[in-house]
């Protein structure tokens, strides 16, 4: 497909024919505009009145809700002070992590970032994608905001929108001295319903996604994740492509291999690997090798979809079809990757394990075992998804993915806007909440802007030090 027809193309249109509305817009207006440093306010009065009618309707089902928002915000909080540390300790900890996940820690939402980053285990983030679930998240954010305000009787005096270029925000603006003269529950409540809604949102968008994946995809193949390995001691290995290694150490054996696939010799058996595989393993003792398989050795990527025209399914069905095999036997593989449909015919070898069986040499990601809190995160999101099973749509392939993908961006973001405004800062909903808190506990609001500041510059350190870990790592 060439440039001109891909949705890249129609993307960066749209993001030109965008940022030129904006731009003739805000110059119309800028009279009525307001400027905050380099942020251009726009202020209406565009849904004050649904908000007003939403929070006087249904003003007891929402004060019943805000106790559920307040705890909402407090588990926030603490899961991304929690988040936080865990980041600073890993990069402090793992320097290699920096140049696997190969974005800074903290980096602005920006239209292409997975490209402009080369992140692979991200998907395409369009510009369209952008402009529609920042739609989606800040009218929903600020939306909460504004019938809560309501609920507790706090007047809105505007709302409207924020410019800064065509990167946009939304705002909601209550009478600030109306709501600090409320109770502090009442502001608590205020605050946390932003993030509340954003969770709402990720948890509807997840049945949404649910729903559309269930009904538009169907299994078509087996994924793998790596080719069989093993644990080889450095000082073993004898030669790398037939050359002798004279005092075997990463770095001399890095200084024989060549770019691409490279054979490796330890006693009278032969390993392969590349040179990011060597790189990137600092164990100064062992290295992790893949074995001489016909999988690798054949080049066999992407998802399997059938053996010898036999159709596969899931990690069992292809087990299965394999079995039907002696070593030895030259059988047709065919996979996709999603785009692409090759068929390579590849020789089976003796099972190490039970010479009687064929061996392929491909390997599996349980993602079933991935621990703590962020594996039970991601294991929900992806429930309905079976572990190594590789789905096609039924309906236009370009079109599902874009829809699935938009999904699963805005369920992301919502769950990091919810975060990200909980953290316990001054310009974050996060750091009135946090002093209020404060202030409810020890009644005494000297102490706690005291409290407040000290977590702010904690949590401002606990940033600069990931930061600092992240960049020193390139330097290892």
């Amino acid at each position: 497909m060439s440039f001109f027809n891909s949705f890249l193309f129609y993307d960066l249109v749209f993001l030109i024919l965008f940022s030129t509305f904006i731009f003739i817009f805000l110059y119309k207006r800028r009279k009525k505009l307001d400027r905050e440093g380099w942020l251009f306010l726009y202020r209406t009065s565009w849904g004050i009145k649904l908000i007003n009618s939403v929070g006087t309707k249904y003003k007891k089902p929402l004060n019943a809700i805000a106790y559920l928002a307040v705890a909402c915000g407090y588990f926030l909080m603490v899961g991304m002070v929690y988040l936080l540390g865990k980041i600073v300790y890993w990069y402090a900890t793992i320097p290699e992590l920096a140049k696997v996940t190969k974005i800074p820690p903290v980096m602005p939402l920006i239209p292409y970032l997975p490209s402009i980053f080369k992140l692979d285990f991200l998907p395409p983030f369009y510009f369209t994608y952008w402009i529609v679930i920042i739609a989606i998240i800040a009218i929903v954010h600020e939306f909460g905001h504004g019938i809560w305000a309501k609920v507790y009787d706090v007047h809105i005096k505007s709302t409207g929108f924020g410019f800064l270029g065509p990167f946009l925000a939304a705002f909601v603006e209550p009478d600030e001295k109306q709501m600090q003269e409320k109770k502090i529950f009442p502001q608590l409540a205020i605050l946390a319903s932003g993030t509340f809604m954003n969770i709402l949102t990720a948890v509807l968008f997840l049945l949404v996604m649910w729903l559309f994946f269930v009904s538009v995809f169907s299994p078509a193949g087996v994924t793998f994740d790596t080719y069989s390995f093993s644990q080889v001691p450095i000082a073993s290995i004898t030669a790398v492509n037939g050359v002798q290694v004279i005092a075997p150490s990463s770095e001399n054996i890095l200084k024989i291999m060549n770019d691409g696939l490279n054979e490796l010799e330890s006693g009278t058996t032969s390993y392969l690997s590349t040179k990011e595989m060597v790189s990137s393993q600092n164990d100064g003792f062992f290295l992790f090798l893949y074995n001489d398989a016909p999988a690798i050795r054949s080049n066999i990527s992407g998802a399997i979809t059938s053996i010898n025209d036999v159709n596969v399914y899931n990690k069992e069905e292809l087990s299965a079809e394999l079995l039907k095999y002696s070593p030895g036997d030259v059988i047709s593989i065919t996979t996709s990757d999603g785009e692409n449909i090759e068929t390579k015919e590849v020789t089976l070898e003796s099972n190490p394990l039970d010479p009687t069986k064929p061996y392929l040499g491909i390997g599996y990601n349980i993602q079933q075992n991935r621990g703590g809190i962020e594996g039970k995160i991601y294991s929900l999101i992806t429930s309905f998804k079976k572990p190594n099973v590789f789905y096609e749509p039924i309906i236009n392939p370009e079109l599902a993915t874009f829809i699935y993908n938009l999904f699963w961006w805005i369920i992301l973001i919502s769950i990091s806007v919810a975060l990200v405004n909980m953290i316990p800062a001054s310009i974050f909903d996060g750091g009135r909440f946090f002093y209020l808190t404060m202030l409810a506990i020890f009644k005494n609001q000297n102490v706690a802007k005291r409290i407040s500041s000290l977590v702010a510059w904690l949590i401002l350190l606990a940033v600069i030090l990931m930061m600092f870990f992240y960049s020193f790592s390139f330097f290892i």
